[in-house]
């Protein structure tokens, strides 16, 4: 089958009114020796589609279609590509690297300086790159994975951003039998991040604003609950954690002081979501040197890191919690504003791409 000479998008056309996307087509960058082209049949709606779609991380340009999540059928492959036609494959938030670098050659793509992201990306030839909300999508076949046969692709889309973000700093902390981890945020990434922690045989203390979550984080698996409206929490449960994951999109709410006060001797604090450019992260030195603990960040995974979120998930029969919607501008802005209400338990994918793209 030959490849595309125009794919079929929804996106922004203007960032002062991103809830107003809209159908457009664009021609896509030339399907090179290891590239696959992929018919897109599900894509999950991450929160950094809402942050790059309003001109919260810039506006480089438009229109933007954006959507990282992506599950699909290979159906075009250039000669050095590793997969074959008809291969089922997902694609996260990174679409190519520059492969020369130290970062490259040490099989830790993720945090090469030139990374192309799958959205708001840019090739060394200056061509921008377009997300899943579209027919198709090109990319490195580096940054594509063979989905497992027990997964299916609604179930698997949201572990290929919201998953292996969740993961990868769970492996680096080599989190296991007897780590005691807390997961501080119970929502798209963090009922995730819970899932994967039990599925390695951690100890998991869910962590929340109010007791409103305390049921379903139980049901999620959880062994233990703080909610940080109780008076003197940080005091009532310090050094009770080993390693927490921080998956609050703001610094400047919540609790992330108090929070970090929850960790043992020589702990660490991962924050792994993006908040909007301008926020800043202030701590006091002397909370860091009295309990030697560390912060630090973490941002999606190499490779390696999400064939093994796949293995592990398709073992342990991970399955996060979601709600469909068939793409259409209408139904991208329904899932967009209802995002931003928070209206959504805990992720949504865009199905019905047959339908639409016919």
């Amino acid at each position: 089958m030959s490849e595309l000479k125009e794919i079929r998008a929804i996106g922004v056309h203007d960032y002062d009114n991103w809830l107003e996307p809209k159908e457009f087509t664009y021609v896509p960058q030339e399907l090179r020796p290891e590239d696959v082209e992929i018919k897109i049949e599900a894509c999950g709606i991450c929160g950094s589609d809402i942050h790059a779609a309003n001109g919260d991380w810039g506006k480089p340009y438009v229109p933007l279609a954006v959507g990282h999540e992506i599950v699909g059928i290979v159906t075009a492959t250039g000669e050095k590509s590793r997969f074959k036609i008809g291969d089922r494959v997902g694609v996260g938030a990174q679409c190519d690297s520059c492969h020369d670098c130290k970062r490259c050659e040490s099989r830790h793509p993720n945090g090469c300086r030139g990374m192309i992201g799958t959205y708001q990306g840019v090739y060394p030839n200056g061509k921008t790159t377009q997300g899943g909300y579209a027919s198709h999508i090109r990319v490195n076949s580096e940054f594509a994975f063979k989905i497992p046969d027990n997964l299916s692709s609604v179930d698997v889309a949201p572990l290929l951003c919201g998953g292996i973000t969740a993961f990868r700093p769970l492996i680096t902390a080599n989190v296991g039998p007897g780590t005691k981890v807390g997961v501080n945020g119970i929502g798209g990434i963090g009922h995730m991040a819970i899932l994967f922690a039990k599925a390695l045989g951690a100890e998991v203390t869910a962590i929340s604003r109010n007791d409103k979550k305390k049921q379903l984080a139980t049901e999620l698996g959880a062994d233990h609950y703080i909610s940080t409206d109780e008076e003197n929490f940080s005091t009532k449960h310090q050094d009770s954690l080993d390693f927490i994951i921080n998956t609050g999109s703001s610094f400047s709410e919540g609790h992330f002081a108090d929070v970090m006060d929850l960790l043992t001797l020589y702990g660490r604090m991962i924050f792994i979501t993006a908040p909007p450019a301008t926020e800043k992260l202030t701590l006091s030195p002397f909370q860091l040197l009295k309990s030697s603990s560390s912060v630090g960040g973490s941002i999606i995974g190499s490779p390696d890191d999400i064939e093994y979120m796949l293995k592990v998930a398709s073992e342990n029969n991970i399955k996060p919690m979601i709600e469909t919607i068939d793409i259409s501008e209408e139904n991208v802005k329904t899932a967009w504003e209802r995002m931003v209400k928070g209206d959504v338990r805990f992720r949504f994918v865009l199905t019905g791409y047959d339908k639409y793209f016919k």
